[in-house]
């Protein structure tokens, strides 16, 4: 896969760009992938929705697919994608390996927000403290179609627990100071994306239009992460053992997907 089609690569990364990352723990990125990229992509996450029922998640809220790169080869491609982990790698500046991705799609006029919330404390890490998301649109995503807002700098909040994604006061009675704190909105056209720490307070509105917000997210973990014992929908088949470093064919890294 040449990568001399995308607007962005991790060789010509701006300096700017990954001090803006560390600093407020998200940035938002143009031509993550390509036009051709983006409509094959798209269709496939249309056709999977239709028939993966394994790690699925729906609500008023968001329809979820978790882990859909194990179960469809079109969407392996973008999991895997060369030119996202390598960008990823190069933001967090530590060696990184696939987490698990997700299709996130907001019905039309689905009326409910995905309300602030970090990330991280889902999931049952240990040794991971640069762990963040792709977030990339398939669709374009303006304001009113539910793209999403971060709290700048909130990534600095490590010591919170998991928040409701359904409750707009949770993650503000846990911690008071976010209420205080700025928020930016970040609308993507498609093929766009935002990479966000796994600890930045984020939300993303009701989709308000009458087409489906469609967005893939590959998230990464620190490579030498390992397992708390919490249960999670990813790790729990897995039968692991408390302090067992996640790696293996489920969690491969940087350096492997770019091999590919």
């Amino acid at each position: 896969m040449t990568i001399s089609v995308y607007t962005t690569t991790a060789e010509n990364l701006s300096t700017e760009t990954i001090e803006t990352y560390r600093r407020q723990g998200f940035v938002s990125i143009r031509g993550i992938i390509s036009p051709e990229e983006v409509t094959r992509f798209r269709a496939a996450t249309l056709e999977t929705q239709k028939r993966i029922k394994n790690y699925s998640h729906h609500s008023n809220i968001f329809t979820q697919l978790v882990n859909v790169w194990r179960e469809d080869a079109a969407i392996r491609q973008l999991t895997l994608h060369p030119n996202v982990a390598a960008i990823a790698q190069r933001l967090a500046g530590v060696p990184l390996r696939i987490w698990h991705d997700q299709t996130l799609i907001k019905e039309p006029h689905n009326n409910a927000p995905t309300e602030f919330h970090q990330d991280q404390p889902y999931w049952p890490h240990a040794n991971s403290t640069h762990a963040l998301s792709a977030w990339i649109a398939l669709v374009d995503v303006p304001a009113e179609r539910g793209c999403m807002t971060f709290i700048p700098g909130s990534q600095t909040k490590t010591e919170l627990t998991s928040q409701d994604l359904s409750d707009a006061h949770d993650l503000m009675r846990k911690c008071p100071d976010l209420v205080w704190m700025q928020r930016v909105t970040v609308p993507l056209k498609a093929g766009d994306c935002t990479f966000h720490h796994a600890r930045i307070a984020h939300m993303a509105t009701p989709n308000f239009t009458d087409e489906q917000r469609i967005a893939h997210v590959a998230i990464y973990m620190d490579a030498s992460t390992t397992y708390t014992g919490k249960r999670h929908v990813i790790t729990d088949p897995l039968e692991l053992q408390m302090g067992q470093k996640l790696e293996g064919d489920f969690f491969p890294t940087v350096e492997e997907i770019v091999a590919r």
